[in-house]
Order: structure tokens, then sequence, then C-alpha cells
């Protein structure tokens, strides 16, 4: 193969499909948005995957609701800003600010009701391409956050909450009866792997969480997201779905760079956000909750199977799995084998339960792709 994909049988548009997520998100997360609305929102890089459908949830709600959320982005746009993101900033309830979240926060800033730290480099590709900016991002920048917070607090203006992004990555690589994952369980990680720079400065970033939550009394709360995927994840970030993506548009076979037999479940995106949402509002301070969905597992050779059958039916695509090798000798050291969450603490506390299934999320997410395929590295 090395023919174009064009579109075929495809039902609807990549807006369409955001527009819909972003309904779906408002509608289920609406007792949580409506919690926001009349508040000022900080969102650290919400330029990013997990920005994408954050912070247009919040301006889509503001749309639709005269009470509006006032949306404030910082991110460090290093490759731009996004289009989706330019238009946004158009708004009145949307401000962009160009700032490094290793950068102090100035006290003259006024005052925030809730804090999203979303930045951070989250594919393994980058991370170990940039260790030292990534742990930078998962400790300093979450320092300096909480700092402000506090300083915020003694000028008698006390944020509401706090959401710092962890990652299922801080259980490294959980032995059998440790699967389904509990947030109880402590972890099987390297602290010196080509991986370590993400684990183990998420690690201590939540080390740093739970004691400004006991020291300060900070609202702080931690996700600990499992393999989130969809719109907003740029077709050139590295990890799976979207390197299966690239090989369907270019018109190749799907190239493994393993055996295929690591498992995860997926979870998509709008399902994650409304997750973090709940955490954001209703979770307990100094506590994480698994965000993700807890069946099915899947191995990577299975979902590049079902990426392949999405995209013959959507695309015509006539491309089938085949194996490969990377180049890069770290590429599956420490690698997890299997990633399972178990969700039933955020479950029972924040009434989480993820409903898209992994197919319909695949095949959504290749419409996605399918007008997204220009992008800078991430």
């Amino acid at each position: 193969m090395n023919e174009p994909i064009a579109r075929t049988l495809q039902p609807i548009s990549a807006s369409q499909v955001v527009e819909q997520d972003l309904d779906d998100i408002c509608s289920r997360a609406a007792q949580d948005l409506r919690a926001l609305a009349g508040t000022r929102v900080l969102v650290t890089g919400g330029a990013g995957f997990l920005g994408y459908y954050v912070v247009q949830a919040m301006t889509h709600w503001n749309e639709r609701n005269d009470r509006q959320i006032d949306v404030v982005v910082h991110d460090n746009f290093m490759r731009g800003v996004a289009d989706w993101l330019s238009a946004l900033g158009a708004q009145s309830k949307v401000s962009l600010v160009r700032r490094d979240v290793t950068e102090p926060l100035s006290r003259d800033l006024d005052p925030f009701d809730y804090v999203v730290h979303g930045a951070s480099i989250a594919s393994p590709t980058f991370y170990r391409r940039h260790p030292i900016a990534t742990m930078d991002a998962n400790v300093v920048g979450i320092r300096n956050l909480l700092d402000f917070c506090v300083d915020q607090s003694n000028r008698d203006r006390p944020p509401k909450s706090i959401l710092f992004y962890s990652s299922s990555e801080i259980y490294g690589d959980p032995p059998p009866e440790h699967i389904p994952t509990t947030e109880t369980y402590r972890g099987n990680v390297s602290c010196t792997g080509p991986r370590a720079c993400y684990d183990e400065s998420k690690r201590y970033g939540e080390t740093l969480c739970v004691n400004f939550v006991g020291q300060f009394g900070l609202p702080v709360k931690i996700a600990r997201p499992f393999n989130n995927y969809g719109p907003g994840l740029k077709i050139t970030d590295r990890r799976a779905l979207p390197d299966f993506a690239r090989d369907v548009f270019a018109g190749r076979d799907i190239v493994l760079l393993s055996d295929g037999r690591p498992s995860r479940t997926f979870c998509y995106v709008s399902d994650a956000v409304v997750g973090y949402l709940a955490i954001l509002v209703r979770g307990r301070p100094g506590e994480a909750y698994n965000i993700g969905a807890d069946a099915p597992e899947v191995s990577i050779r299975e979902l590049a199977e079902m990426v392949v059958a999405s995209a013959a039916e959507q695309f015509g695509y006539r491309g089938r799995v085949v194996g490969g090798r990377s180049d890069d000798r770290d590429y599956l050291v420490d690698n997890p084998n299997r990633r399972c969450p178990d969700i039933s603490k955020a479950r029972a506390e924040l009434n989480y339960t993820p409903r898209i299934p992994v197919n319909e999320g695949v095949a959504r997410s290749l419409v996605w792709y399918m007008d997204n395929q220009d992008a800078e590295d991430s």
C-alpha cells in the first residue's frame, strides 16, 4: 500500500465529533460545570491533549449559559497557538497567557478559584528525549502553583480546588495480583530507567500535593489518568493510536514495534474529562483517583486490528498489521505489560462511569485524525 486514504463511508466530520463530545461532557458534568460558573479557572498546559476538551468544555458551557466560567490558559506555546485555541482566545471569557510553568507566578496576578495543572510532556518518546524539562514541569511547575495558592490564601482569597494531573505510570509495572490496580498500590517503578524522568517526577509531584494539603490546608486533588485517547491527541504524539492513525492515512500497513501482547484499557477523552471535572469540584483534598476504563483490557495488537477494521469501514483502508522493530534500543524498557485501573473509588465517591466503548472511541478518533493530519511534534 502507499495510496493516500480518502473519505468514503465516513458518516460525520471531525467538527461534528467534537461538538457531540462537548455536548456529552456538558450534559454529564452539568453539576460540576454549574459549580464552576461565576468563577475564575486556571488551566496550565491548556494547549495540550487534555486541555483540548477541558478548556472547550468550559467555553461550550459558556455558550449555553448566562452565568459563565472565566477561563485562563497558561502555556508556553512553544509551537504557536493552535487554531482552536486562537478562536477561543477571541472570546471575552477566555484569556491566553504565554507562560512557562517553571517560572514562578507573580503576586500581581488576580486570584484563581480553581486550578488545573495539566502542563507536562506525557508521550514516552518525547519525555525520554526531554527528561529534564519533563521533570521540571512535573515538579517545579506544580510547586510554583502550590506556592502561589498558599500566598493567595494568605491574602484571604483561598482557592476552592486544585487538580494535579498525575499518571497511571506512577504504578510502574504491577504484578498480576495488583491488576486491576487500586489507588493504594504503591508501585513497581524504576527510579533510574529511561521512563523514570516521567514516572518518578509524577510520584514526587503527588508527594508535594499531599504535603501542601497537610501543612497548608490547600484543597489539592490528584487524578491518575489511564490511557486516555481521542480528539486533541496529536497524530505526531508517538503513542500507539496516533501512530496507527498516521499509518492509515499515509496509506501503509500498520507497523507494530513490539510483539503486540502488552495490554491496556483505553478511556475515550470525553469520559476522562467528565471524571477530571468531578475530581476538581467534588474530590477530597489529598486523595488520588484513578480515571479510566476498567474494561475491556485490549492488547496493542488487538487495538491495531480494531483500527484496521474501523478504517476499512469508514475510509476503505486496505492495510493490515505487520511486525517491525524500533531503532530506539530503550523503546520497550520498563514498558508495563498490563495496565488496568480499579475505578471503584471514583465510581463510589464521584459517581464516575465511563460510557464510550473502545471500538466507538477508535472510530470517532479516526474521523478526527482524518481532518487533523498536519501537526507539530508534541
